[in-house]
């Protein structure tokens, strides 16, 4: 089967390595200004409650900028954790991420959009399609994903989440309507017979879906897979059938092998000679036994073997 991969536009964006520095010192300083500016601001107040000079003034306002300074070193700290990532914008213009964890320092005039890059699970709702038979069938799995560019999941796609789900459904859907639930043949796949190749199918389309939104599909599983439950009574009848059909068909090639072999250790051992007539009851009986659904009882024959 042909994977179903829509045309996606090209991204416009790529995820990139933003500038940026360990947070340690950036903190110290930042934390030093603001000491240093408020000493400042606190010491011109308390001279400036003895009489009024220009000097006085001056030393607070510059205890003032040494506050503001502090403030704006201190607003470049950011906190990353592991398994998450910072997407940073300077002036809406995507500068690049900041995907090593700690506390990191950047440019304090940026906005910062945080977005996790842990490993997810999506389960889709059973849903209700028509196999490539037309028979109803109920049909669910789960995908395992996480992100691994975060400019296009952030700006291709308006909600990469949801994007991811809305897209999973509709592959699994996809999937679900290409394949019988059961195959008449051992060359033609069927969903409950060939799992392993569905669902590797079924990882293929589902990647080549999310790819344009920077999202990689790790695994996926088929978890519910059912005849509807309007027709659920007759398939079962048809799978107990083509089961019975299955085991007789073993019964008669093993019992028609046993006979076989009885009838060719009686020749060579010469036991006893056999006429075709002799041959055919011997067959006749022995398939009875062989292949009967219940105990046969046996009758002693106590005359000569034509009587």
């Amino acid at each position: 089967m042909e994977i179903d991969d829509p045309r996606m536009p090209a991204p416009q964006v790529r995820e990139r390595q933003a500038f940026g520095t360990g947070g340690m010192l950036p903190l110290l300083v930042s934390v030093l200004l603001v000491l240093a500016g408020l000493a400042l601001t606190l010491v011109g107040v308390l001279n400036l409650i003895g009489g009024f000079s220009v000097g006085l003034v001056v030393l607070m306002v510059a205890g003032a900028l040494l506050v503001v300074a502090g403030a704006v070193v201190g607003g470049g700290l950011i906190m990353v954790a592991p398994g998450e990532a910072r997407v940073i914008q300077f002036l809406g213009r995507y500068v690049g991420t900041v995907r090593r964890d700690g506390l990191r320092w950047i440019n304090p005039f940026t906005m910062r959009r945080k977005i996790s890059t842990r490993i997810r699970n999506h389960e889709t709702a059973v849903t209700k399609v028509n196999d490539a038979d037309g028979s109803p069938i109920e049909i669910a799995a789960v995908v395992v994903w996480r992100v691994t560019d975060t400019a296009r999941a952030m700006f291709e796609v308006d909600d990469y989440h949801e994007f991811v789900t809305i897209q999973a459904e509709t592959a699994v859907r996809h999937i679900a309507t290409s394949y019988p639930y059961d195959a008449d043949s051992d060359e033609q796949l069927s969903l409950r017979q060939n799992t392993t190749e569905i669902t590797d199918q079924l990882s293929t389309e589902i990647a080549a879906r999310v790819e344009s939104a920077g999202v990689e599909v790790i695994e996926s599983r088929i978890t519910h897979l059912a005849y509807a439950q309007e027709i659920a009574g007759a398939m079962l009848r048809r799978q107990q059938a083509g089961a019975v059909v299955a085991a007789r068909q073993r019964i008669v090639e093993g019992a028609v092998g046993m006979v076989q072999l009885a009838l060719d250790r009686l020749a060579e051992q010469e036991v006893v000679d056999l006429d075709e007539e002799r041959k055919a009851a011997m067959v006749s009986n022995l398939l009875v036994v062989l292949c009967g659904d219940r105990d046969t009882q046996p009758v002693v024959n106590t005359g000569s073997l034509y009587n």
